[in-house]
């Protein structure tokens, strides 16, 4: 249980409804062990009224009324207390889990890009679902039982012990076995509970893949293959569930053979005790009571054991994330001024996973309050760019300044609220498109809203849709267009009015027209914020106040379009292609 010991703060904050548990269950149990003390001592008054040691038929009447009124009255009082009991852990389980979940929601969001790129959405999910839903039944149904179960045996056996020591012994003889199987049965156990949650994970990842691309799996007619793939995997899975549930089918048996073999010790060797007149007929009772009274304790053992070797297994997946450091580090407490001037000196920059050199010696300056243009073919380092300004990797090889000041010694969360930034790949919510555009700046109003869908030239394709700014988008924004999607994407970076913005190829969806309004829109807004515009098309890019040209991480060419225009070279060979396909057009 070692990776369940992370799970003991959580203990520690709600120390007050675990303690309240432990005392109600406590205060349950001693209530429960008055039944059959009370139905043994019923027993004894019938026997001695039956052997004429009573003679006073109302004196019998009058016993047996108190003890069920007693017995009665101590299940009602049992009911409450284990009422409240449950209330307590099973409500402290819920906030562990609620506590848990953010914490690991916490941590997903501070692991950088990177993280993602090696590890699959489905996995993730899997763990703060699954996983944390294994473990709360460990600190709740788990924690909860085998109090109850402790308490019981403990105080069952001491007054077993205290009533006739004899009987006790032998009536316990097979608690050894017991111990013994549940040992080895669980370490059996804890090993399929992690095969099975690797498969489950594994299983969760592709089909959340096959219903990401189900666009190209339809548009490819490729339904039976996926089918085929999906069916291979769920029956691996299923095999390995199977596997795990045979195992855990040994407990529930074993333990009632257990308890039978008990009761047949307790009326054997009772009834000789009987017979040679060590005890009473009632103490015979008591012991049948008590020894099916511990039935479900020891029929749960099996259960919370399975319970908490399958939570181990999840603990153990969920530490392997919370316990990686994030590459990303905020080195700095206090808030930064953003004022926007970018600046590289000899920035190399390396992808880990793929081991593929993006940028080799990258050298710019952007003053604040200007525009700088990228250009290049695809894989030539662009979009990199953009990532490093956002910090969402850190350089090894050379310096990033942002207003003269090395990008690392910034606050991270100031700098990435000073961003507006619009990926190559318009992402979008499933939400509302008023909400999705919200999403750049949570307080902003309709009329704010409506402004930047006119500035990102979307206001009239929404105002077309059934619900105008209420409509809404299906996952990733599904039902609409690649163009529409951009467009969106844009009003709402223009909605938090950053001091930095970028735009990573975000208007190849849009045609040359609806390019040029947009572009029209951006010089307005951005005439006081520093901009990075990335783009394939020199009509983009030509009046930025600076342009590099990249071509495999190198810059090959910069300046402005005067300049580049009149510099034979990319730069020059790209404007006449695109001049001469605009004019066929």
């Amino acid at each position: 249980m070692k990776a369940l010991r992370y799970i003991n703060k959580f203990f520690y904050k709600y120390k007050y409804r675990l303690i309240i548990g432990i005392l109600c269950t406590i205060i349950a149990r001693i209530l429960s062990l008055v039944t059959p003390r009370l139905i043994g001592n019923s027993l004894n008054i019938v026997e001695k009224y039956t052997t004429n040691q009573i003679t006073d038929l109302q004196l019998v009447k009058d016993e047996l009324s108190k003890n069920i009124l007693f017995i009665i009255g101590a299940v009602l009082l049992s009911g409450v207390f284990t009422f409240i009991m449950r209330q307590a852990i099973i409500n402290m389980s819920r906030f562990i889990e609620f506590d848990l979940k953010n914490e690991i929601f916490e941590q997903y969001q501070k692991l950088s890009i990177n993280f993602y790129k090696k590890n699959r959405t489905g996995d993730l999910m899997n763990r703060i679902s699954e996983d944390v839903g294994k473990v709360r039944m460990y600190v709740g149904p788990a924690i909860m039982y085998s109090i109850n179960m402790i308490t019981l045996f403990i105080i069952v056996i001491s007054y077993m012990a205290k009533t006739d020591l004899t009987l006790t012994l032998f009536t316990l003889l097979p608690l050894p076995i017991l111990s013994i199987s549940i040992y080895f049965l669980s370490r059996e156990i804890n090993k399929r509970s992690r095969i099975v949650l690797e498969y489950l994970s594994n299983l969760t990842s592709v089909t959340q893949e096959y219903f990401s691309g189900i666009n190209v799996i339809k548009a490819y007619g490729i339904e039976n293959q996926t089918f085929k793939d999906f069916d291979t995997i769920a029956s691996k899975s299923k095999e390995k569930n199977i596997a795990l549930y045979k195992l855990q089918a040994l407990f529930f048996p074993l333990m009632v053979l257990l308890i039978g073999l008990s009761n047949i010790l307790v009326i054997y060797i009772g009834g000789l005790r009987y017979i040679n007149g060590l005890i009473s007929f009632g103490v015979i009772a008591e012991f049948i009571i008590y020894v099916n009274m511990l039935t479900w304790p020891v029929a749960v053992v099996g259960w919370v054991t399975s319970i908490i070797q399958q939570a181990e297994a999840s603990q153990k997946r969920i530490n392997e994330f919370l316990k990686i450091q994030p590459e990303i580090q905020n080195l700095v407490n206090e808030t930064s001024e953003i004022e926007g001037k970018i600046e590289f000196k000899n920035v190399s920059f390396t992808y880990d996973d793929t081991n593929t050199t993006a940028l080799k010696n990258v050298n710019f300056t952007l003053e604040k309050n200007k525009t700088l243009a990228i250009l290049g073919k695809t894989g030539s380092g662009k979009s990199t760019i953009a990532d490093l300004i956002a910090r969402l990797y850190d350089v090894k090889e050379g310096e990033i300044l942002i207003d003269n000041k090395p990008i690392t010694s910034i606050n991270l969360q100031s700098l990435r609220e000073s961003i507006g930034f619009v990926p190559q790949e318009a992402f979008l919510f499933s939400d509302t498109i008023g909400n999705n555009i919200k999403f750049g700046n949570q307080e902003a109003v309709k009329q704010i809203i409506t402004t930047a869908a006119k500035n990102a030239h979307i206001h009239n394709n929404i105002e077309g849709f059934s619900k105008a700014y209420e409509t809404f988008v299906g996952e990733r924004g599904v039902t609409l267009s690649g163009g529409q999607k951009q467009r969106i994407s844009i009003a709402r970076a223009i909605i938090k009015e950053p001091q930095l913005l970028i735009f990573d190829d975000c208007l190849s969806a849009v045609d040359t027209e609806t390019e040029e309004i947009i572009l029209n829109n951006l010089n307005a807004i951005s005439k006081e914020k520093t901009t990075i515009i990335i783009t394939h098309r020199v009509s983009s890019a030509k009046n930025a106040d600076l342009i590099i040209v990249l071509d495999e991480g190198n810059i090959i060419q910069q300046g402005t379009h005067d300049q580049l225009f009149n510099q034979s070279g990319f730069y020059q060979n790209i404007y006449n292609q695109q001049l001469i396909e605009k004019i066929i057009e």
